[in-house]
């Protein structure tokens, strides 16, 4: 079971909305990363309803992500397609939350993004557009590029995104179809900055650092981070913004909660920290002291490698969103006590 300290108890919901009246909800991607833990709060509300639609890969590593959830239904993500363009799948849902992406950033097919990423996701939005559903999706921050331009979330700065790889193209490409037609102020779009925290496991090459580095740090009693290519940055002092799982599912569910209140948002903290902090913060949290050592970055992440990213949160703070963001030390230490147990919750 998820847990997080009653932030959500000071949300102010809108006039009529209870959570427990709802009807479907669904979450594609829901035996994934963020999509389970949106599963695991839904449960801890009283919501039961819940179609998950997902896909087994890596060996059915996900399945841990649901082991111990109440959901209706599940569904392969091709089979649900399939429902959507068939006009047979399900009309009595409340909430769509579109979680499901392929999120590698790496991945040269360029085809298979567009696909899945991108079309998939505008099959989605039509049918719950349709259905008069809640729609909020998964942007990301990959959208930003190298950051040249900033990272404000506001409506004209959508056009000015340049991504560096096909992850961030696809997520591009749906936010400005979102945009194009008219469905800025309908939906919500949630750009996602380095998420991490209990059930990433599975996600392999993309896990969060910080999941990848604690059996070593735990074993060996040292951990690797990519040397830095910039002379501005040291070894090491590349930054970025990480944010906790479970401040982005408070922020989901605030956006569930306040279906009047639309746009394209950042999700990050809106300090970015870097990467040796990060490590600092991993040792201090296993009480073992630290020892970095720095390794050559592969050729193929060079050129496209962010070296600083930072959210502008502003725009989510002024439609109301009454949360504060865990900090990187709190952060950690409370995601260790899951990996301790190999990351399930």
């Amino acid at each position: 079971m998820l847990k997080k300290s009653p932030m959500l108890l000071g949300f102010q919901l809108e006039k009529g909305f209870n959570t427990r009246r709802m009807k479907k909800i669904i979450v594609t991607g829901g035996a994934g990363f963020i999509g389970s833990c949106m599963v695991s709060w839904l449960n801890s509300q009283g919501v039961r309803d819940i179609i998950i639609v997902d896909h087994w890969d890596n060996e059915g590593l996900k399945r841990k992500n649901i082991i111990g959830k109440q959901y209706s239904s599940f569904f392969d993500k091709n089979d649900f397609l399939s429902l959507i363009l068939s006009g047979k799948a399900p009309a009595d849902v409340d909430c769509v939350f579109h979680m499901g992406a392929c999120s590698s950033t790496t991945g040269q097919d360029r085809g298979y993004y567009i696909k899945n990423n991108f079309e998939y996701s505008c099959h989605v939005a039509r049918w719950a557009m349709g259905l008069g559903a809640r729609f909020i999706y998964a942007s990301s921050a990959a959208t930003y590029g190298d950051g040249e331009n900033g990272y404000a979330d506001g409506l004209d700065s959508i056009r000015h995104c340049r991504p560096l790889n096909y992850y961030g193209e696809s997520k591009q490409l749906f936010d400005e179809w979102v945009v194009g037609n008219g469905l800025y102020d309908r939906v919500v779009g949630l750009k996602f900055f380095n998420v991490f925290g209990p059930n990433e496991y599975h996600k392999g090459d993309m896990k969060s650092v910080i999941a990848k580095a604690y059996g070593r740090v735990v074993s060996d009693g040292k951990m690797m981070l990519f040397k830095s290519y910039r002379p501005d940055f040291s070894d090491g002092e590349q930054k970025r913004d990480f944010v906790y799982v479970k401040d982005v599912v408070d922020v989901m569910a605030f956006f569930m909660q306040n279906p009047s209140v639309n746009g394209i948002f950042n999700v990050g903290t809106g300090q970015a920290r870097s990467w040796n902090d990060l490590a600092k913060a991993l040792f201090a949290a296993v009480c073992i002291p630290t020892v970095i050592e720095y390794s050559a970055m592969p050729e193929i992440l060079r050129a496209k490698y962010q070296y600083f990213t930072q959210a502008d949160m502003s725009r989510l703070f002024k439609v109301g969103y009454p949360g504060s963001f865990t900090g990187l030390e709190a952060a950690i230490e409370d995601y260790v006590q899951y990996l301790k147990v190999q990351g399930t919750m």
